[in-house]
């Protein structure tokens, strides 16, 4: 591990000690947190440390809908990505629109195939789907027919 990136992971885990690191490889970081924790600790990557968000994933767990947010850490090619768990009961976590431009569309299309509501995002009008597609189905969902 590069020294940059030891020093990223130690101020990290001072700062948010609720965080679970999981280390994938030298270059790839999971970090779990909780889901009210997600807009600190996403702040703390981009404006404090100046990682930039790639990407983000989601995906119908048995336990829940868990969205991986891809963090960039460019000047040593590493990865932390956040790792979040929504209730199936109240699919709901804040957007980071307001933090990331580009976060706009990859929620829109996670609230579009999985159903989740992404509060304070200016838009979540679907991208995929036809537009007689129903509001109500998630064609990423388990539950899905």
């Amino acid at each position: 591990m590069n020294q940059l990136t030891l020093e990223l992971q130690n101020e990290f885990k001072k700062r948010f000690p609720f965080a679970e690191f999981y280390i994938h490889n030298e270059r790839r970081f999971y970090i779990t947190i909780p889901k009210d924790k997600l807009k600190v600790v996403a702040e703390f990557l981009h404006k404090e440390k100046g990682l930039r968000l790639s990407i983000a994933t989601g995906i119908d767990t048995r336990d829940g809908f868990e969205i991986i947010y891809h963090f960039s850490y460019d000047r040593t090619g590493t990865y932390f990505n956040l790792k979040i768990l929504i209730s199936k009961d109240d699919p709901q976590v804040d957007s980071l629109t307001d933090i990331f431009q580009a976060s706009n569309w990859i929620e829109r299309e996670i609230h579009e195939l999985l159903g989740i509501n992404f509060i304070g995002h200016p838009n979540l009008k679907p991208l995929l789907t036809s537009e007689d597609w129903p509001k109500d189905k998630y064609p990423l969902t388990r539950d899905y027919e």
